[in-house]
């Protein structure tokens, strides 16, 4: 039997943002398990940011409602954009990061903090988090300023999120840490390292939801 696969969607089409997605997935990676496929969205933005959301929220549908070979998806960006539609289009299991880096963080903590890339994001994901009825565990969120290309390859993004780490956990109170973009995922160890607090890559905690969901369903 070939072993199922769970695909990992970027949304947007910087392959940069792939390419650290794959290399922070490769501890999930075990013998006989699913097959971890990351794929870049090619209709996306370079950077799904604020004006991006909603824009690909049908690509995203068509592309997993033409997928019969995968066990699961995971859609790979903190806006979770088309996650509902996507879930109306097919029978598999559909993750998104954001909800998933959340429930994490409060199992590992009872508050946690959310490092955004930038202030416009901010209100959407609250929007988010009052939708899911869990704003009473959000310590605060502060952002990078900086675009979804730069949080993945550019220089001096870990200190930053250092520095807004710090920030979240010292005077807002966080006991851990989400990261709100998939394009941190890199920095995700040194970050915890450096903080001294649980971490949370919500692209990581999707997967590793999905790698339970799929494990079980086939034993």
């Amino acid at each position: 039997m070939s072993r199922p696969r769970i695909l990992v969607i970027n949304p947007n089409s910087n392959p940069a943002v792939t390419r650290g997605l794959e290399d922070a997935l490769k501890p999930l990676g075990f013998e006989g398990g699913p097959e971890l496929v990351c794929q870049t969205l090619a209709e996306g933005p370079f950077g799904i940011e604020s004006p991006d959301v909603d824009g690909v929220a049908m690509p995203l549908r068509r592309l997993v409602e033409g997928d019969n070979s995968s066990a699961a998806f995971v859609i790979a960006c903190y806006s979770d954009p088309g996650l509902q539609v996507c879930r109306e289009g097919t029978d598999r299991p559909v993750f998104g990061i954001a909800e998933c880096g959340v429930l994490t963080a409060m199992a590992r903590a009872e508050t946690f903090g959310v490092i955004a890339i930038a202030q416009r994001s901010i209100p959407r994901h609250m929007r988010y988090l009052r939708q899911m009825g869990l704003t009473e565990r959000l310590a605060g969120e502060r952002p990078l300023n900086m675009s979804v290309a730069e949080t993945a390859s550019g220089e001096g993004t870990l200190a930053k999120m250092i520095e807004i780490g710090r920030a979240l956990r010292d005077e807002d109170g966080a006991r851990a840490i989400v990261m709100g973009c998939a394009g941190m995922a890199r920095h995700r160890r040194p970050l915890e390292d450096a903080l001294g607090i649980a971490v949370i890559d919500p692209t990581q905690a999707a997967v590793t939801m999905a790698l339970g969901t799929v494990q079980f369903s086939n034993h």
